[in-house]
């Protein structure tokens, strides 16, 4: 007994020797609504012996309750997790599973079709390696099926299955496979895709899922399956030039320091001179600490801690690279973006931009144009709406070390994120630095904001004016000037209407054009403030995000939002200048409280309720509470 067991326990070590050593393949299942994605991922998992027996009872309850084809096993139920997912009979969210053969591991993300969740199909796919795209035999290919293909070829997966599915609604028809095939043939050419395995089947009846199926015997190539664990897996990552994004600085004592994250490509040794972007000062590896122990090299996809033999400033976001060939530093970019929210992306606002471990400030401007998925035809546009995608080019508020998203997917692929709502908006591919991020250098001057406001005996600020149009702000910034000037103070008045005779005259009121318009009037802001000016600007200035991008251009301190809060009927009810009336009858389009909408402040430094206050009041207090804040003192 005790022999037998022993020669269990080695077999049963082998095993786990062989399966730790086989090959991970990661791909993706996509295409339209219905193509039967979940289906064939059901049928993969039942064929590889993947399914427990009380999972397979449930499944056989689960599909007599649907009532399948001939009775038939819906394989999709064991994909389909979510309520909501059952009961529209569709895929939401990214369904992760995990199985294996003989052969090789896998790891498939059932992505979602429908149009609506096109974002989770761009998470699916940031990973994989292939791609398996569905089609309706019955339906062809479709728009979705052009989308999907075309953001697989942006995220750079180059082998794709297409997988011609539900043969055996259509009679198996070889013509009609032949002419599918031609026709995505055509349109993948376009767009790069050329290492192509066009397999006809049924995921239903598994015909060309893992064995060959008896109803197409035309057919020649190979089972789904069975190129599923012979295709080539790219290994490149360990060749190319070491990267590792600092995700932690590990400092658990004065004695220990060092620098954690997950390397991102290439190989790095003990006594490596290495480079940390975007400062450039270079060191030499001392240690590679793991949980394991410490270890003489280490490769992609290892998480480690490196310790160096010289102190260097190091932060999260920063990018240890090879000394001799590291990464490129610029702050302005072409890049490409698919937008993955209601919201639209418009022209000139700024978002967080997640890339690598580290989180900057992006603005948008411009847009080049959007891309046509079925034509690939490019158009001029202002604004990405959802499931857009586009090439636009990106500023940025500091340097990054990054490489194009064809070389490096950690250090060229982003997220934008919403500064106020912390959503995820898009996901973009970075393709090359601007000319004029390398070209254009800070100039450092010998007098600068702190010289200029000591000379005026006052410190430098914005005070910015907000609310609807009618609510009095020109009226109460006209009596603070005024006001202040009688104290000895230096002030700039930019007024909404006055700058848009000048400065923003190009600009019209859609709500690119405001958000331009905002950002024009903050940076000009920024430079009057600079110049140790006290600055008022009353704008409507209507959106939160522009709002805040106004402010974090300022130091702390420098920057006062004044709610005039006046409601709406009673802003209508004034109309001096007769705007209202227009909006109303449809004169004039896109008017703040009308058609556009206004978001008021949330958290705004002065608040002025203007029923309770006149303007000579409302004038006054801002006055009092600014001198509270002590920068009307004369003492800087």
């Amino acid at each position: 007994m005790a022999h037998q067991s022993e020669l269990i326990a080695t077999d049963i070590e082998a095993y786990l020797q062989a399966h730790q050593h086989k090959s991970l393949l990661r791909f993706i299942t996509c295409g339209s609504v219905d193509d039967g994605k979940s289906s064939l991922i059901g049928r993969l998992l039942y064929e590889s012996k993947m399914i427990f027996e009380d999972q397979l009872a449930a499944l056989e309850a689960d599909s007599r309750k649907v009532g399948t084809r001939g009775g038939e096993l819906d394989f999709a139920l064991l994909v389909d997790g979510l309520a909501a997912e059952r009961e529209q009979g569709i895929t939401i969210d990214v369904a992760y599973r995990f199985f294996s053969t003989d052969k090789r591991k896998f790891i498939v993300a059932d992505t979602p079709g429908h149009e609506q969740y096109t974002r989770n199909m761009v998470t699916g796919a940031s990973t994989a390696d292939l791609a398996v795209i569905l089609i309706d035999a019955r339906k062809g290919v479709l728009t979705q099926t052009r989308r999907h293909s075309f953001l697989v070829s942006l995220l750079g997966i180059r082998r794709v299955v297409l997988a011609v599915n539900k043969m055996d609604l259509v009679g198996y028809s070889h013509e009609i496979f032949t002419t599918i095939l031609q026709e995505y043939r055509d349109f993948a050419g376009q767009i790069g895709l050329e290492d192509i395995t066009a397999i006809p089947m049924s995921a239903v009846y598994g015909d060309n899922i893992v064995d060959p199926g008896t109803n197409m015997s035309w057919y020649r190539g190979p089972t789904l399956m069975h190129h599923l664990e012979t295709v080539e897996v790219d290994e490149e990552l360990s060749t190319k030039p070491f990267r590792l994004p600092v995700q932690w600085v590990n400092r658990p004592n004065h004695e220990f320091r060092g620098f954690a994250g997950r390397i991102a490509s290439g190989t790095v040794h003990r006594g490596d001179r290495i480079r940390v972007l975007p400062s450039g000062r270079e060191s030499r590896i001392a240690g590679i600490v793991t949980a394991n122990g410490n270890l003489d090299s280490a490769m992609a996809g290892q998480s480690v801690t490196l310790t160096l033999d010289t102190e260097i400033d190091i932060s999260r976001g920063d990018v240890i690279a090879a000394a001799d060939v590291p990464p490129q530093v610029a702050d302005q970019f072409e890049a490409t973006i698919v937008w993955m929210h209601d919201e639209p992306m418009l022209q000139g606002r700024s978002y967080l931009m997640k890339i690598g471990t580290r989180m900057v400030s992006a603005t948008v401007a411009p847009v080049k144009h959007k891309i046509n998925v079925n034509t690939l035809e490019q158009t001029a546009a202002e604004r990405l709406e959802l499931n857009d995608i586009g090439v636009c080019e990106l500023e940025l508020d500091r340097p990054i070390p990054f490489e194009p998203y064809a070389t490096d997917h950690t250090l060229g692929g982003f997220i934008l994120i919403d500064r106020l709502s912390n959503n995820t908006m898009g996901a973009g591919l970075l393709h090359f630095a601007l000319r004029r991020s390398h070209n254009v250098h800070w100039q450092a001057l010998d007098v600068n904001k702190q010289v200029r406001s000591q000379l005026k005996a006052q410190k430098a600020c914005v005070l910015w004016l907000t609310g609807l149009s009618g609510a009095g702000k020109s009226t109460i910034a006209n009596l603070i000037e005024k006001r202040l000037l009688s104290r000895g103070r230096h002030t700039y008045l930019l007024d909404g209407d006055n700058v848009r005779h000048g400065l923003n005259k190009d600009l019209g009121f859609t709500a690119q054009d405001r958000v331009e318009n905002i950002r024009r009037v903050a940076e000009v802001a920024k430079l009057m403030v600079d110049a140790g000016l006290i600055v008022l600007v009353s704008f409507i200035s209507p959106f939160r995000a522009e709002r805040r991008m106004a402010r974090e251009l300022l130091e702390p301190g420098e920057f006062f939002e004044v709610f005039v809060d006046t409601p709406l009927a009673v802003a209508e009810e004034r109309d001096v200048k007769g705007l209202y009336k227009k909006a109303r009858s449809g004169e004039l389009k896109n008017f703040t409280g009308i058609d556009s909408p206004y978001e008021p402040p949330e958290n705004c430094e002065i608040h002025i309720d203007t029923l309770k206050l006149s303007s000579e009041q409302a004038a006054d207090r801002i006055v009092e509470q600014l001198a509270a804040a002590g920068l009307l003192s004369s003492k800087i």
